[in-house]
């Protein structure tokens, strides 16, 4: 896909207009050099970038957005950003956009602490690697331009943030489900949930959670998930167009807080979900439980990109940034909304040792244990849904993934959005 290609199917995405525009920018003065970080709430978060400043004595400009809204940002106005946060299904988007640079290995302080998820798409031996855009197969940058799983030392993106995700549920109106044996992607199109069920607005991300849910319920069998056929996608939105017209969906969100309201003010009992957002419920005394389906979780991993218009001075500060996000305190601090980073140990002396056996080792929780907000978001007892860190990237069904019928899927999205 050319960059003319692009832009022209970009004009399917939502834009900055029709999603309300940008918040406001998180930001402060006074310090030089400055660079402009564009991303998602699930990571521009306010007690990191003061951190960051401190830290590195920098000026940090974060610019939060809803993903369709930043990706489409990010892929036609390199100029307006220096680092851009988000998930691995981004990547061919940008990098064929011409928006974003290779990453010099030999500048990556803690590189070789990086475990083997982002490098070979495998946490373990015997962990199965996802289909679709697994992320291994986007990360280094070849001499051709092309991007494959052959090392080089050039990368397209700093491997940092990641998790799986799968949907959430308030366990008051739907009963708890046994992980890896009861709970099910089909829960979404359960007709007893009818009219109070909701699923992200991304073209990347919701078109999974909406086939995994079709396929457990029976309705439709894919060749290869990760990479739909046009006959595929048709009759997977002919299912849930069908679904929103007999007023199955409550709507979508395009942002954690939004998926978090929906919830909170009772409107869904069940949604496709991002583990801040169940956190950050649990929190505010509302019972989400973060479901651990049978059929495999979506999974994604979150990239770090350098802007193709990035200046010098701006460039080595970006790269300050990038090793910051590695050396332990970030690591710990969004392990508390339950995110995982590519070299936890260096986080877990960051992490009181009921953290670390909650959060990363699966166990129970031996105390409450209190989520980014600061509020109690783990009771003592629980055990987190799924269990430990390998157990979970040990069954990824497909990663989030921008497929061969990227193009047409945009159509057909805005057709269910719309609907």
């Amino acid at each position: 896909m050319d960059r003319r290609r692009f832009l022209k199917t970009a004009a399917l995405i939502p834009t900055a207009a029709t999603l309300g525009g940008f918040p406001s920018i998180l930001s402060a003065s006074n310090r030089k050099p400055t660079i402009r970080v564009v991303g998602t709430h699930v990571t521009l978060q306010e007690p990191i970038r003061k951190r960051a400043e401190e830290e590195l004595g920098i000026n940090i400009e974060f610019y939060p957005g809803g993903s369709a809204e930043v990706i489409l940002r990010a892929s036609t106005n390199p100029e307006s950003f220096d680092l851009y946060e988000q998930w691995s299904n981004s990547i061919k988007i940008l990098w064929q956009a011409g928006s974003i640079k290779p990453i010099k290995v030999d500048r990556l302080t803690y590189w070789d602490e990086i475990n083997n998820l982002a490098k070979t798409g495998r946490i373990t031996s015997r962990a199965k690697i996802g289909k679709g855009d697994a992320p291994h197969t986007l990360l280094y940058a070849q001499p051709d331009g092309s991007l494959s799983n052959t090392a080089s030392k050039e990368i397209s993106f700093l491997p940092y943030v990641h998790n799986t995700d799968s949907f959430g549920y308030d366990n008051r109106f739907i009963p708890r489900g046994i992980p890896y044996e009861t709970e099910s992607w089909g829960w979404l199109l359960d007709n007893n949930y009818a009219g109070k069920v909701a699923v992200v607005n991304e073209p990347t991300i919701g078109i999974f959670d909406l086939a995994l849910a079709a396929q457990a319920q029976g309705l439709i069998n894919f060749r290869d998930i990760g990479n739909m056929s046009i006959a595929e996608i048709d009759l997977l939105f002919e299912i849930a167009i069908d679904y929103k017209k007999r007023g199955h969906f409550r709507g979508v969100w395009s942002s954690v807080p939004h998926s978090i309201e929906l919830m909170e003010r009772g409107e869904v009992i069940i949604e496709s979900m991002f583990s801040p957002g169940a956190s950050a419920l649990n929190g505010r005394g509302v019972p989400c439980t973060y479901a651990a389906p049978k059929e495999g979780y979506r999974a994604w991993h979150g990239v770090m990109c350098m802007s193709s218009a990035i200046t010098s001075e701006r460039e080595d500060a970006a790269y300050q940034f990038m090793n910051w996000w590695l050396s332990g305190w970030p690591g710990a601090f969004i392990a508390r909304q339950g995110y995982y980073i590519s070299n936890p140990r260096r986080s877990k002396e960051f992490m009181t040792e009921q953290e670390w056996n909650y959060w990363y080792a699966g166990m129970p929780a031996e105390m409450a244990l209190h989520g980014t907000d600061g509020r109690v978001s783990v009771a003592v007892g629980d055990v987190r849904t799924g269990g430990s860190y390998q157990r979970r990237f040990e069954n990824v069904a497909v990663w989030n993934s921008v497929m061969d019928s990227y193009d047409y899927t945009l159509g057909k999205w805005k057709e269910f959005v719309l609907t």
